[in-house]
C-alpha cells in the first residue's frame, strides 16, 4: 500500500508531511506505518516503517531524526545525526538534509519553518508540553538560528479533537491556575467532565508567541482509526499497546 502523507501549503516549497497509518509494514494492533521504537512492535517492522518515511522525505535512514520524548518542554538543535535520541521534545535546525521527526497518538505533532531563512522545526506538544510552554520555545530556539517570528509558519497535524477529548475537573482546574482565560477551550460535557480543545489551545500558543502563520489539518486522530493511531482509543477498548504516526520536515 502507497504510504499517504498530509501536506500543508503553508510550509511549502518545503518537503513536510504529515505521515498516516497507511502504507506500513506493521500487522495486529499496529497495522500500518508504526514509526514508534518505543512500543510493543518488532523493532524489525518499526526500522522498516521508519525507512519508508525516510525514502519518502528523500533522506538516509539515519537522516531521519526523532526523540525520546517526555512531554517536556525542552528543544534540541540539531546539526548532525543522532546516535541517540535524547530526552526532549523539539528540535530545530538550519542544516540541510536532516529530516526532524515528531511521534504521536493523540498529542499534536507541530512542524515550523521559516524557508526565508532557512530555519526549521518540529515539536511534540501534548496538553503537558503544551501549557509548560514547548511550542514557544521551539519559536525561541528557531530565532536563535536566524528565523524571524513574521515570517514562521507553522502547522498542528492530526490530534485528538475536541469531541473526543474529555478531561475532568482536576484538568481544567490546573489550565484555570495558568490563566483564568483558558476557561474558552473547555465545552461542558458530563457532569464534572468537560472537552477539552487541545489543537485550539495549540493555535492560541502559537499565535501568541508571534508566529506569522499557524494553522491545523483538522484531522482527529481517534476518530479515524483507519488513517490515524490513538493512545485514547486505544486506552478504550483496551488494546495491550498503540501505534504512533510520524511527522516530519527538512530543508
Amino acid at each position: 500500500m502507497t504510504l499517504e502523507i498530509l501536506t500543508a501549503e503553508s510550509l511549502t516549497p518545503l518537503h513536510h508531511g504529515f505521515f498516516t497509518r497507511k502504507g506500513g509494514a506493521s500487522s495486529g494492533i499496529f497495522k500500518g506505518l508504526n514509526c514508534g521504537p518505543g512500543s510493543s512492535d518488532q523493532a524489525g517492522v518499526v526500522a522498516v516503517n521508519r525507512a519508508r518515511v525516510a525514502e519518502a522525505m528523500q533522506v538516509p535512514t539515519d537522516h531521519l531524526i526523532s526523540l525520546h520524548q517526555v512531554h517536556s518542554k525542552d528543544v534540541i538543535h540539531v546539526e548532525a545525526p543522532l546516535a541517540e535520541r535524547p530526552k526532549a521534545d523539539a528540535m530545530v535546525t538550519a542544516t540541510p538534509g536532516l529530516a526532524l521527526g515528531i511521534l504521536t497518538a493523540d498529542c499534536q505533532p507541530v512542524l515550523f519553518a521559516d524557508a526565508r531563512a532557512g530555519v526549521i522545526g518540529a515539536a511534540h506538544a501534548g496538553w503537558r508540553g503544551a501549557l509548560d510552554g514547548v511550542l514557544e520555545a521551539t519559536v525561541d530556539a528557531m530565532e536563535g538560528l536566524g528565523a524571524t517570528r513574521a515570517n514562521l509558519s507553522a502547522v498542528i497535524g492530526p490530534s485528538i479533537s475536541q469531541a473526543a477529548y474529555e478531561v475532568g475537573q482536576e484538568f481544567i482546574e490546573t489550565f484555570m491556575d495558568d490563566d483564568p482565560e483558558n476557561a474558552r477551550f473547555f465545552a461542558g460535557g458530563r457532569e464534572r467532565h468537560y472537552q477539552f480543545d487541545l489543537p485550539g489551545f495549540g493555535l492560541h500558543r502559537l499565535r501568541r508567541a508571534g508566529v506569522g502563520r499557524a494553522a491545523y489539518t483538522r484531522h482527529c486522530t481517534y476518530s479515524d482509526a483507519g488513517r490515524f493511531y490513538s493512545y485514547r482509543r486505544a486506552t478504550h477498548t483496551n488494546e495491550a499497546d498503540y501505534g504512533r504516526l510520524i511527522a516530519a520536515i527538512r530543508l
